[in-house]
């Protein structure tokens, strides 16, 4: 089981070690997909160094009344209070596969259209009320008490008006897992489940959504601004822009690609974020052929899991695990000058203790650094490439003030990662992936 780390800005093993949450969101991975499909489709997320995998119980896409492919809906006539064993049974098979992978399981109890008419989805009946929310949340608690699974409520939505009926799905969840789970909230489009539950015990860490609106969304201000809340939780982006989305909804403006995903997750993780969820429109519809696409998805869902921004989440996730975990803290103050960049777009993370800085350069080009903030005498600069994995030395430097350090090249979709480290430690970049 997981926890949340003695500092508050981690999540753990229950054992100490540390857990990095890169989840990949399948919201629909109940509701469409045969186990050979689902056994097909977690494989390759745990082969890609995957750790969470995102899935609702009641899905979106008219997730209470078309059944899954063997015929079976959630609920008897759509009563929270009665949930049908034989549609569960897919579900424990899914959970009990991904177990087997090493991957947990991010369950959202329903999607937020169920649950308040504040959804941007208006066309579904809202069922869930505080007292069969709880029975629910009991439900499924003690159902997957002892299986690896982060709760997550909210599925899309905001919570104003409905804040009791999701405190009541969390205590029922509590009482049927006895608290064994982690619990967050996925909130709608640009929105933070702060807004509304930062302050409750049950809700273990903040997760935000920056989502699709545009090319620039700025998450690392959300997640700054979770990171210095009080008290003191961790925090993370849980749908960013996806891979294979169009821009802003429209495929006019063209569509999201790998290095859009790539800038969501450095800029996030380097302000603070604990761990990040990667997103592709194809998958988390697992749309093909003869399914009717939702927001002009285009590329059939097994084609889709091989787009090169899935791959390259493993390379964050190697990054953020090569250096002291517990130490990582966002430190704005390490950027003396951005030369053509501009400032807001670089973000930049360091060990507590001076002895490492990340620096992340979305579009290449120089960067001063005031590495006279890190504690070592003499420093290894180092490139690292999100895109291979691969590293090409920079230089080693006494500590001065400022050092000052120009990318192997420059322009969209040529983002590198500045490393500085200490000359006395043996800290590595993660090298290519197999």
């Amino acid at each position: 089981m997981l926890r949340i780390s003695g500092n508050r800005r981690f999540l753990v093993h229950d054992d100490g070690r540390p857990f990095f949450y890169l989840g990949d969101t399948a919201w629909e991975l109940f509701h469409r997909l045969t186990r050979e499909e689902a056994d097909l489709y977690l494989e390759d997320r745990a082969r890609k160094g995957f750790s969470v995998i995102q899935a609702v119980a009641l899905a979106e896409l008219d997730g209470l009344n078309d059944p899954n492919p063997y015929g079976h809906t959630p609920l008897i006539e759509n009563d929270p209070a009665r949930p049908d064993e034989n549609y569960f049974r897919h579900v424990d098979y899914i959970v009990e596969k991904a177990a087997s992978l090493g991957l947990y399981i991010g369950m959202l109890p329903t999607w937020g259209r169920y649950v308040t008419t504040a959804s941007w989805e208006t066309s579904s009946p809202v069922i869930f009320r505080p007292e069969n929310a709880r029975l629910y949340g009991q439900f499924l608690g003690e159902r997957y008490r002892d299986k690896p699974v982060i709760w997550i409520l909210g599925g899309d939505s905001p919570a104003d008006g409905v804040t009791d009926t999701w405190r009541a799905m969390a205590l029922g969840l509590e009482e049927g897992d006895l608290g064994r789970h982690l619990m967050t909230y996925h909130p709608g489009g640009e929105q933070a489940s702060s807004t509304w539950f930062h302050e409750d015990d049950w809700l273990d860490f903040n997760m935000i959504q920056s989502g699709h609106g545009r090319r620039e969304l700025d998450n690392y201000i959300r997640i700054a601004q979770d990171y210095i809340r009080i008290p003191p939780k961790p925090c993370m982006d849980g749908e960013p822009r996806y891979e294979d989305h169009p821009i802003g909804f429209n495929p006019e403006n063209g569509w999201y690609d790998e290095c859009d995903v790539r800038q969501a997750a450095y800029s996030a993780l380097f302000v603070g974020a604990h761990g990040h969820t990667y997103g592709c429109h194809d998958i988390w519809q697992f749309w093909q052929p003869g399914r009717k696409p939702i927001t002009a998805a285009r590329t059939p869902w097994r084609q889709a899991i091989h787009l090169p921004g899935a791959s390259q989440m493993r390379l964050v996730r190697q990054l953020m695990e090569s250096r002291p975990f517990f130490l990582r803290i966002p430190d704005r103050q390490i950027i003396a000058d951005t030369g053509a960049n501009d400032v807001n777009y670089i973000a930049t993370t360091c060990g507590s203790d001076g002895s490492y800085a990340l620096v992340y350069l979305p579009i290449g080009g120089t960067v001063t650094v005031n590495v006279g903030r890190l504690a070592a005498k003499e420093l290894n600069a180092t490139w690292f490439d999100p895109r291979q994995g691969t590293a090409i030395p920079a230089g080693r430097f006494p500590n001065t003030d400022t050092l000052t350090f120009a990318a192997p090249s420059r322009g969209r979709g040529f983002d590198w990662v500045l490393a500085l480290d200490d000359a006395a430690c043996d800290f590595q970049a993660p090298g290519i992936i197999p």
